[in-house]
């Protein structure tokens, strides 16, 4: 099967983003409150501007397709019958790109739209980074083309890890008694960031700059008692993990780089729904830059939820 109208509509809205939000980063005017997303996190200026930008792109491009995007949820092209869905994040990194920061990133994927799609029926996924405009553009079954060099890292010793993982919205005490112990064992040989864009992350695991990326709050609610509360607190209400449009077309560019990508369990993506925002989307994610460092990095996850069972 040809993807390459696919291929080039998901290309072009990917670049057309970057260049709409490019020019407000660093921006403190931004940082204005717009409303609530769909998922619940705060919706900044910047935010916004992509939004309406996404809704003229899809209405001119693509009338007969539909879009899933963070703020305004499941778009139904005014046809209905949609074959195909894109799933896109504007801004996978605002705080970042409010602060002017290079870790904020356009996410834009491709899926079938019926039945009711999961992770595993990503077709095209595109990741471009707001400021650099630096791009990683897979099509299912055709690998990974990327204007960045990819060389993914050989490390496989936890004191030498390179690694990153999130804190926004998810309540720290927990989050670092899980983690604590790589942290600790890494911070001297190797190095630990937070740095506020999974898709950037992802892709810095494709770069050689991390070995690894380690997202396990989902993985935490679900198994260990008390922890939803927890995260309803720091959230303001809500429970703001990685949904599918954080992780659909970074999870597809990190795996025809050959990358590894699961949950926080070890478990595979393929079968979680594409669409949806809520704490029932939600995804734990472990990505990885080889096998034997993944298992190692699972094992050290496992010891750290059962430390905080334990403790709790």
């Amino acid at each position: 099967m040809s993807l390459e109208r696919e291929r080039a509509l998901v290309a072009d809205l990917t670049a057309a983003l970057r260049e709409r939000v490019r020019p407000a980063l660093g921006s403190h005017a931004g940082r204005a409150h717009a409303d609530a997303s769909e998922g619940g996190d705060v919706t900044f200026a910047i935010d916004a501007d992509a939004e309406a930008l996404l809704e003229e792109f899809v209405a001119e491009r693509a009338p007969t397709t539909a879009f899933y995007s963070e703020d305004r949820g499941l778009v139904e092209p005014d046809s209905g019958g949609a074959e195909q869905v894109l799933v896109v994040d504007p801004i996978d990194g605002t705080r970042p790109a409010l602060a002017g920061f290079e870790a904020a990133c356009v996410s834009v994927a491709l899926a079938p739209a019926d039945p009711d799609p999961t992770m595993g029926d990503v077709l095209v996924g595109c990741v471009m980074e707001i400021k650099s405009g630096a791009r990683f553009l897979a099509v299912r079954g055709e690998g990974l083309d990327s204007t960045a060099p990819v060389r993914l890292s050989a490390t496989t010793e936890l004191d030498r890890l390179f690694w990153t993982y999130g804190f926004r919205g998810r309540p720290a005490r927990p989050t670092v008694e899980v983690l604590g112990d790589l942290i600790d064992r890494s911070s001297v040989g190797g190095a630990t960031f937070e740095l506020g864009s999974a898709t950037y992350d992802m892709t810095r695991v494709l770069t050689g700059q991390l070995d690894a990326y380690l997202e396990p709050g989902p993985r935490l609610i679900d198994e260990v008692p008390g922890m939803r509360e927890e995260f309803e607190r720091v959230g303001g209400g809500h429970v703001l993990n990685n949904s599918p449009y954080d992780l659909a077309a970074a999870a597809l560019c990190a795996r025809a780089a050959g990358a590894i990508v699961t949950d926080a369990s070890g478990r595979s993506l393929d079968d979680r729904p594409l669409l949806g925002g809520g704490v029932e989307f939600q995804m734990s994610v472990a990505c990885s830059s080889n096998e034997t460092l993944h298992e190692r990095l699972i094992a050290e996850i496992d010891r750290g939820v059962g430390r905080l069972r334990g403790a709790r």
